[in-house]
């Protein structure tokens, strides 16, 4: 009679544990399936990560130009144009604004660039701002409020 009792798995379907380096009764001493020499037989065998066996890494042949400026702060830009088709007259632009109607979508600090033309007075906050975009919000009437200021100033303090 089939029950839930007397349910056992596929015969083969299981298998015992491998024990090893515990002596030549275990089935599995001696060199404990490592085989005979060689770096992988040895205590310690772990390479580096990258290695090749010898042959030059691929990092190191990979040719390498320029300078890259590992502290450099990258920005998430948004162009004048996209918040003058986004936001309404008056309105405060921030980064919390941005990434709600999916503009911002990476967690990188905010900075408002000066391509198209802005026919609408907004407040705007962010981390930087470049020079054309800064003289089209304030000639539309607007606000410019530079956060990034604010934060080393609570750092000089």
């Amino acid at each position: 009679m089939i029950g839930l009792h007397n349910l056992k798995p596929a015969p083969g379907s299981r298998h015992r544990r491998k024990i090893i380096g515990r002596g030549e009764g275990s089935g599995h001493g001696g060199s404990a399936t490592r085989g005979r020499k060689g770096q992988k037989a040895r205590s310690g065998d772990g390479k580096m990560s990258g290695f090749e066996g010898g042959q030059i890494p691929l990092l190191r042949r990979i040719p390498k130009r320029g300078f890259h400026n590992e502290f450099r702060t990258e920005y998430a830009a948004v162009n004048v144009e996209t918040l003058n088709e986004l936001f309404d007259n008056g309105a405060e632009v921030t980064i919390q604004a941005l990434r709600a109607k999916g503009i911002a979508k990476r967690r990188l600090p905010l900075k408002i660039l000066g391509n198209g033309e802005l026919g609408k007075p907004l407040t705007v906050k962010a981390d930087a701002f470049s020079k054309s975009a800064e003289e089209k919000i304030k000639a539309a009437g607007g606000t410019v409020i530079n956060t990034k200021v604010k934060k080393e100033e609570k750092k000089k303090k």
